[in-house]
């Protein structure tokens, strides 16, 4: 459970998405993993960085990463004094290309040094960020297969560099399409798409397996027999290789 930005997370949150989980129909293995606490663990892996000399401090504003645009221009590694004040801490990127075999879009890779710059993986207010986090509990454990949206592509090939780096297996991932809105957004809270409503699990399964070309039997109607035919019928090469795929466009299609 994803839950290491306090200030974003609505109270409930994280008991409202383990409950629609079994709504629809879907458990999990063993006790739910909160990532609030593994803070213990993310501080050692920082300090094996640190203590590398791999990381170094950055207090760049907001205001200044953004005017950088896409490409951090690590104006902060050759510091020659530490900030006095708060500061994000900083991972130094190599020339050098990362990439993945993606299972659904395919190759993929980043020059991590001019496609992203030096990433953080501190912010400055002390919360440790995504991309530290996700790599050390995919390593905890022992996740050999990653599968996530589209939008997370860009973020793999920091994350196989600092498996590298930390020793860790790399798994395999496969990233699949997502819905956009009229503007080409995902929909998500982040743009004011609406909530799943969970009420009536087995359209919103029927649906979401439309979306990756699985289309189920019209005589299913729990979402158990869908989760079960679908387990049976899985074919990861029918998955559509889009970044996004329109909301109006899909809703149109599945109504037909």
């Amino acid at each position: 459970m994803e839950d290491l930005d306090p200030p974003r997370e609505p109270p409930g949150a994280a008991d409202a998405i383990l409950r629609q989980l079994e709504e629809l129909g879907m458990t999990w293995d063993g006790s739910v993993l909160y990532q609030s606490a593994r803070i213990d663990a993310y501080e050692e892996i920082l300090r094996n960085l640190q203590d590398r000399e791999l990381c170094y401090p950055c207090d760049c504003s907001r205001r200044q990463v953004r005017a950088m645009g896409p490409v951090y221009d690590g104006r902060c590694r050759s510091r020659a004094r530490p900030p006095a004040g708060t500061y994000a801490v900083r991972l130094l990127t190599e020339p050098e290309v990362w990439g993945i075999d993606d299972r659904i879009q395919g190759r993929y890779e980043q020059n991590l040094e001019r496609d992203t710059g030096d990433f953080v993986v501190r912010r400055r207010d002390g919360l440790f960020a995504y991309q530290l986090a996700v790599v050390a509990d995919d390593a905890f454990q022992g996740i050999n297969q990653v599968v996530r949206g589209i939008d997370l592509l860009d973020s793999t090939p920091r994350q196989l560099y600092l498996q590298s780096l930390l020793g860790y297996p790399r798994p395999g991932y496969a990233h699949f399409p997502v819905l956009l809105n009229e503007q080409g957004q995902k929909l998500s809270k982040q743009h004011f798409a609406a909530p799943v409503d969970t009420r009536q699990p087995a359209p919103l399964l029927r649906r979401a397996l439309c979306f990756l070309n699985h289309p189920p039997p019209a005589d299913l109607a729990g979402p158990g027999e869908l989760l079960d035919w679908a387990v049976g019928n899985w074919d990861i090469l029918r998955i559509p290789a889009l970044h996004g795929i329109p909301a109006s466009r899909y809703e149109r299609a599945v109504t037909r």
